[in-house]
């Protein structure tokens, strides 16, 4: 549970992975947990969705309690019998996004032709912007940030996740 390693490898599946037919594999693909938690959080922003809640926060390092009995992870895993408390890369790439878009945000829109990134941004009550943007490829990524008569060049690193608020 303190492999942090593994939160950036394509080794995580789904509920389906294991039980789906062959022909439905395809629908429940190994993923890279750290990639898709960012991707999942942009896209529901990007369709108009108020929050974002993940369900496991905090779980403990059985991934439970679960009645289920599946392993889960989360954000936040809690040993019980040590007391300790870890913060699971998860935990890092949630903060992206709940230490700068701030409550009564408005998600506003964007171009963009860059492809390979994947990006979301807001302006908050106080009328700053914030812009999150995932880099899912092993190249980092050039692009230019305009908003208004304001143009800045910004460059994302490879396999990156990125903040910008102005």
């Amino acid at each position: 549970w303190k492999e942090d390693k593994w939160y950036w490898q394509k080794e995580a599946t789904d509920w389906g992975f294991d039980w789906a037919p062959e022909e439905d594999k395809a629908d429940h693909p190994k993923y890279v947990p750290t990639y898709r938690y960012a991707r999942d959080i942009i896209g529901c922003m990007n369709n108009w969705v108020e929050g974002w809640i993940d369900w496991n926060m905090v779980l403990d390092t059985k991934g439970g309690p679960n009645h289920a009995k599946n392993w889960c992870i989360a954000p936040i895993i809690v040993n019980p019998d040590t007391d300790e408390i870890y913060y699971t890369p998860l935990y890092y790439v949630l903060s992206h996004f709940s230490k700068f878009i701030r409550p009564g945000a408005t998600r506003i829109g964007w171009n963009m032709t860059e492809s390979e990134l994947v990006l979301t941004a807001f302006q908050n009550p106080d009328g700053s912007y914030v812009v999150v943007a995932l880099n899912m490829s092993d190249k980092p990524i050039a692009y230019s940030l305009k908003i208004g008569d304001k143009n800045a060049a910004i460059e994302i690193a490879a396999q990156g996740l990125q903040t910008i608020t102005i």
